[in-house]
């Protein structure tokens, strides 16, 4: 494959609207929360920042960092109305907004708890079109996620990888670290129908309910099994992890509701976790769904609504919904 920079399929992909400039956007600030995570690890300043986000949970210095890293950019880009992110309470409106009519909303940095042990942690992303620039309000941004105009990920491990898609592909980037460039290294990725690995938190196994259990007891078996073949486990405690893993050659991730979080729906948050990874997933072939319905056609309820989550790779996600 010849080098192509993100900036250079941005052209040529010739994206109505402001998509390009937001993916443009949310380029710069991987680079640039991809150089602070760096810092902050020789600097020994990857703890807790002693407060609480409005999800109830102690947040990570550098989920701060991020968050502000996204902000700043998002206000500063002139194709933003609105921000949303999950370490804040309510809607961020874009000041001097003009005729910008679109929100992103994203968690700035996913599986924060993973820093510090070095491992894996990504930002998520959705971009919503509100249809105005003034005006809006919190009913402008609970869209159903079929209704997502672009979405991706940015996962920070020994590379950092940029993952875009409007929903008709996916591609993904690579970060250049020399030029400062992200370069395409896959198009039109295409997720296995059918593999032989799941990532599940094993340690709620009490708490599950049932169909989770006969799933899982099901993979388990192995080839004696109903599914006829040996499974794998895979558990990276960070969505954009076992995800992208997924999206590179198959697998199925379950974070399902269960005992502990049925007061809540789930564990995951719908807006900005859930709604945008399906819509990578089902953009590479995929399928996403509660065991029961499809994950993108949910209506929200609220910005930071969770929700149980089943996804990955089409064959494996019809397996687990049989038992749903």
């Amino acid at each position: 494959m010849a080098r192509k920079t993100l900036e250079t399929w941005i052209v040529e992909s010739r994206f109505d609207g402001a998509i390009g400039a937001i993916f443009e956007m949310v380029a710069d600030c991987a680079i640039e929360i991809s150089v602070a995570l760096r810092v902050a690890s020789s600097a020994g300043d990857t703890g807790a920042a002693q407060a609480i986000n409005v999800q109830g949970e102690v947040q990570k210095k550098l989920d701060v960092v991020a968050n502000d890293i996204f902000l700043r950019r998002g206000e500063a880009s002139g194709v933003l109305a609105a921000m949303v992110s999950e370490e804040l309470d309510d809607i961020e409106l874009v000041a001097g907004a003009g005729n910008a009519h679109h929100a992103l909303v994203f968690d700035p940095l996913d599986g924060s708890s993973n820093l510090e042990i070095n491992g894996a942690v990504g930002s998520i992303f959705s971009v919503l079109d509100l249809g105005k620039s003034s005006g809006i309000t919190t009913a402008d941004v609970l869209q159903p996620g079929k209704k997502q105009v672009a979405a991706g990920y940015a996962l920070y491990g020994p590379a950092t990888v940029l993952v875009l898609t409007t929903g008709q592909a996916v591609t993904v980037f690579s970060l250049d670290e020399a030029s400062a460039e992200f370069v395409m290294v896959r198009d039109k990725v295409e997720i296995p129908q059918e593999a032989a690995e799941f990532a599940i938190n094993a340690s709620r196994q009490t708490r599950w309910y049932a169909p989770t259990r006969g799933f899982i007891d099901a993979c388990l078996a192995g080839k004696s099994g109903p599914f006829g073949k040996s499974y794998n486990m895979r558990w990276c405690a960070a969505m954009v992890a076992d995800l992208h893993r997924i999206l590179c050659r198959g697998g199925v991730f379950l974070y399902p509701e269960d005992e502990d979080t049925k007061e809540k729906g789930g564990r995951l948050r719908l807006l900005y976790e859930v709604n945008p990874m399906s819509m990578i997933v089902e953009a590479a072939g995929g399928a996403s769904s509660t065991g029961t319905e499809r994950l993108l056609e949910i209506e929200p309820s609220s910005l930071h609504q969770r929700i149980g989550i089943i996804i990955g790779s089409r064959g494996e996600v019809e397996r687990a919904k049989s038992f749903y």
